[in-house]
This record gives C-alpha cells, sequence and structure tokens, in this order.
C-alpha cells in the first residue's frame, strides 16, 4: 500500500507556526518580487483569493478582509519541509519526497492502515506544526486522489478495499486526477467524461491508443494494480536555470554583473548539490514585453566550457564576460539568468589534454565555500563581484523571518 502525505496550505502554515495569532484569520503567501499569489490559507480562499491572483488585482480584497500577507521566504520553508519529511521518516520503512510539501510512503506489512495512518498524522502535527493529511491506496495515483478526498474528511483516507475504492472514483473530478494536464481533459470533455469513475470504465486500449503507455499505466492503477513503482528512476535532469526579474530597471553593466554573479553563484551550489558538472553556460538578458515605450532587447548566448566544471569562480567568471558582451547600453534590463546543460556526473569528469587542469583544487575551494555559508548562512563567503548594496534585489516586502535558519532571528522567550 502506498501513502501520499501533503502539507496543507504548505506555505502559509509555515508562516502560521511561529504567528499563532494569525490561525484563524486569512493568510496569503507571495511570489518573488511580491508579483502574484502562490498559496493561501482556507480562510483567504473563502475570501475570493485565487490562486494566480497578481498581487495588485486583489489589493481592495486584502484590505478589505484584512487579508495577512507574506513574501514567498522559500529558506524558512526548506527548512520546515525537512523536518517533516524526518519525522514522516520514522514511520515508513522507504520513503520518497516528491515534493516539498509532498512524499510517498510505503506501508507495505502495516496490517491496521486504519489506526496506524491516524497515528502518523497526529505524530507530524505534534512534533512539527504544520498540518498535514495523508491518503492511502494500493496504486500512487488511487493514494493521490484518496488525499485530496482526505482533506474533507478529517485528515485521513484509507481506500483498503473495491467497494472504498469504487465509491471514491465514482463522482471525483476527472480534471484532478493525478496526470490528467489541459491536453487530456479536453479529450475527456470531447467525450462527456467528466469523473474519474467514468473515465476509469472505458476499455484499456482505449488508454493505450489516445493517451500512449502513460494512459495505459493510469488505467492500470485506477483499477489498484500499481504500474508506477515506489522507487521509480527520476528523469536525470537535462538542465538547471537560475534567473530572476529585478526589483528596479537595470541600466548599468557593473550592476548587471553583480547580479550575474550570484545567480551564476547559486547555479554552482545547485550543481554541487546535485553532484553534478555542466558542460554549457547560457546567459540571457529580458527587457519588460509589456513596456512598448522601452527599447526591447532579449540577447542570450551559450558558452561552451573544455572542461566540465562546478566551481563558483569558473562559472562566475564566464557569467560576467558573457553578460558584459551582451550588454546594450540605452536599454532597460527587467530579468536575467543563467542555465547549465550538458550535465555530466561530478566523479565522471572527462579532462581535456591541450587544457591545463588544477588537479581538484578548485574543488577543494568549492567544498570549502560550502561548508563555511552552511554553518554561517548563505552569502557568508561570496564573490566580490557579487556587491554589497543590491539595490536590484527582489521585492520582498513582507518577508517573514528566519526563525529556524538565522541565529538573530531566533525567537527569545523572556
Amino acid at each position: 500500500m502506498f501513502a501520499l502525505c501533503d502539507c496543507n496550505n504548505f506555505y502559509a502554515s509555515a508562516e502560521r507556526l511561529f504567528r499563532p495569532e494569525l490561525n484563524g484569520k486569512p493568510v496569503v503567501v507571495l511570489s518573488n518580487n511580491d508579483g502574484c499569489v502562490i498559496a493561501r490559507s482556507e480562510e483567504a480562499k473563502t475570501c475570493g483569493i485565487k490562486m494566480g491572483d497578481p498581487e495588485f488585482l486583489v489589493r481592495d480584497l486584502i484590505k478589505k478582509f484584512d487579508i495577512h500577507v507574506f513574501s514567498s521566504n522559500y529558506v524558512l520553508y526548506g527548512d520546515i519541509s525537512e523536518r517533516v519529511m524526518h519525522n514522516l521518516g520514522r514511520w515508513f520503512p522507504r520513503l520518497d519526497v516528491y515534493s516539498i510539501d509532498e512524499a510517498f510512503g510505503w506501508l507495505g506489512g502495516v496490517g491496521d492502515l486504519e489506526s496506524y495512518t491516524p497515528k502518523i498524522r497526529s505524530s507530524v502535527i505534534r512534533n512539527t506544526g504544520i498540518p498535514v493529511s495523508i491518503g492511502v491506496a494500493p496504486t500512487k495515483t488511487l493514494a493521490k486522489l484518496a488525499n485530496k478526498l482526505s482533506k474533507k474528511a478529517g485528515g485521513v483516507m484509507v481506500l483498503n478495499t473495491d467497494e472504498k475504492i469504487t465509491a471514491a472514483v465514482r463522482d471525483f473530478p476527472v480534471h484532478d486526477l493525478w496526470g490528467v494536464g489541459r491536453q487530456y481533459y479536453k479529450k475527456f470533455e470531447e467525450l462527456n467524461i467528466s469523473t474519474v469513475g467514468a473515465l476509469r470504465e472505458m476499455p484499456e486500449m482505449w488508454f493505450k491508443q489516445h493517451m500512449t503507455v502513460m494512459g495505459q499505466r493510469m488505467w492500470n492503477e485506477l483499477w489498484g494494480r500499481p504500474a508506477i513503482p515506489f522507487d521509480a528512476v527520476r528523469e536525470v535532469k537535462k538542465g538547471i536555470t537560475v534567473s530572476r526579474s529585478f526589483r528596479n530597471y537595470i541600466e548599468h553593466p557593473d550592476i548587471l554583473a553583480e547580479a550575474l554573479t550570484l545567480y551564476a553563484s547559486r547555479l554552482a551550489e545547485k550543481l554541487r548539490a546535485e553532484k553534478l558538472r555542466c558542460l554549457y553556460l547560457q546567459v540571457f538578458l529580458y527587457t519588460n514585453k509589456n513596456r512598448e515605450d522601452h527599447p526591447q532587447h532579449f540577447p542570450s548566448h551559450t558558452h561552451k566550457l573544455l572542461i566540465a566544471s562546478n566551481s563558483t569562480t569558473d562559472l562566475v567568471s564566464i557569467a560576467v564576460r558573457v553578460s558584459a558582451m551582451l550588454f546594450k547600453y540605452g536599454v532597460k534590463y527587467r530579468k536575467a539568468g543563467v542555465i547549465a546543460t550538458g550535465l555530466v556526473p561530478e566523479a565522471e569528469l572527462q579532462l581535456n589534454v591541450f587544457t591545463p587542469h588544477d588537479h581538484g583544487k578548485k574543488d577543494l575551494v568549492s567544498g570549502v565555500l560550502d561548508k563555511l555559508n552552511v554553518a554561517y548562512g548563505r552569502g557568508t563567503l561570496r564573490m566580490a563581484t557579487e556587491g554589497f548594496e543590491k539595490k536590484w534585489r527582489l521585492k520582498h516586502e513582507y518577508l517573514s523571518k528566519g526563525y529556524t535558519t538565522r541565529w538573530a532571528d531566533i525567537i527569545k522567550v523572556i
């Protein structure tokens, strides 16, 4: 049996964790640059706030209902997520973290699921303060479906018999089913298929013909036959991107170099965390396409490295040089980014006979850099070209404190 554990309204719940006076009050979390709504508490949903709503369009609703607004604080959310997953790991012999707020757990060998599952939920809530919902079923697809139903059934839903599964899928909206995207949903609409119960009754051959092998897998999963193994190998990443919009327009190459230094540094950190190196580094700049009164410029350049690297110094050096080459005076840049492609495993380094190699010195420096920044906080040791004022940084007017990640922000009890 599979269990899907999902944190309810995770970002909003994480913000409330250290602001208990907000329990029962509407809370929303905004995206980077405080652009649009990416998380809502249940109370905010009843106020009419929708996912993806631009902040400026719901500003009147926010004032009218006294909704509490937060900028996204991903460092805090990442730390809280680790605590939740650590707690879940105590209850499952195997745990597959699916996203920052979701994880699949394997429950093979557990007898009384209906009494065991609520204990998991109570333990996680007690130990972390984050509300979770758990759906249990014979397949991953049905576990996702059970999880959605559990949110209106006390937080736990166990589908361990054919009768329960049939009742659960009968009226479940097909557009909410895991694996059904916009194209499939349009196809189902044309056939007047609106529920998972109706979809499940279609013959297996229909799934195979209209939805390829993925559809056939879905059909088996809906009938309780596991077709997505627990330890399915994740697809190897083909690229890693770090990009941000600026708080203000950038019109000077030195300021742009500061931003690209930060992005390339973050990219190098991500590559090292994934134990990968890149052979190609792409740098791109964007102007604001919605401002027709501004000159438009969308340059991009891909640099090929002679030896694959994940060194901060290597990637920053390339990003700064390329940004200077792409920059055009008189243009107001709104966004920039770096993309690493041609990814190879860190341990499989292919040297070049015509290119000198430092025999691991840069790897050693990168390792020290990572250790110091983990121990004393991100950015403690950084490249000088990153600058200090950083007026271009993301807009974060409603950013909460780093309650669990910054010494100065730890809650004090007097």
